[in-house]
């Protein structure tokens, strides 16, 4: 395995990595933003506020997108274990 294939399994690695926790992450973006908002509009400045629904809201953004993010995650062990295979 050469340098150029060893960057190519590492930007791949790498993006998927990317594209499997961003819709967690932007879930708990909004959810965030909008508490935030929230928080501004109603002078409540409860710091435990966020927290739980923050928390549902990524537990639940987790389950909903866990297929997807698993075929994305088995997509990239087939890339890889191609790749090793075609190195034997």
């Amino acid at each position: 395995m050469n340098e150029v294939e060893v960057l190519d399994v590492a930007r791949d690695t790498m993006m998927t990595m990317l594209v499997v926790s961003a819709p967690i992450l932007l879930v708990g973006l909004i959810v965030g933003l909008t508490i935030s908002i929230f928080q501004t509009l109603t002078h409540i400045q409860e710091m435990t506020l966020t927290f739980i629904p923050k928390i549902v809201a990524v537990f639940g953004a987790a389950i909903l997108f866990m297929p997807w993010m698993l075929r994305q995650l088995t997509d990239l062990n087939n890339r890889l274990m191609d790749k090793i295979v075609g190195l034997g």
